[in-house]
């Protein structure tokens, strides 16, 4: 019997998985990287372990699970009242602009719709200051 014991104790332990594995008295692998990370200021004891098998959940976020909810669809074949608004401002003297801005202001729009809204705001404005300064031309 303990023949087999100390038989059993004289093969190394196999080595771990994975590839070459470092020497005995090699310190353990830090953080890679550039800059290093750091703790925010005010965080006391000593810094989390680096995980170096790859990444972990975080604690503390919920995770939304199930089917994703659908958004309906936007109006005016899928671009928005606002986008649709800025196009055929183009064709009817910028009023389509004025409204647009109006809209913007004054009531609740998608919020997917609103970079179309800004979009006749600025051109509104742009269009202003061209008719203000095309009308008052001194000749």
């Amino acid at each position: 019997m303990s023949e087999e014991k100390s038989h059993h104790h004289d093969h190394p332990p196999p080595p771990p998985y994975g590839t070459f594995q470092g020497v005995a008295n090699h310190p353990p692998q830090t953080a890679i990287g550039f800059p290093q990370p750091v703790p925010p200021p005010g965080v006391s004891g000593a810094p989390p372990q680096y995980y170096s098998h790859g990444y972990q959940a975080v604690t503390g976020y919920a995770v939304a699970e199930g089917r994703p909810v659908r958004e309906p669809r936007l109006p005016c074949c899928g671009i928005g009242l606002g986008w649709f608004m800025f196009i055929i401002g183009f064709f009817l003297a910028a009023i389509p602009w004025y409204i647009a801005v109006l809209l913007l202001v004054c009531s609740r729009i998608d919020p997917r719709e609103k970079p179309g809204y800004i979009a006749c705001t600025v051109a509104a404005v742009l269009a202003a200051f061209a008719l203000i300064f095309g009308l008052t031309s001194i000749d």
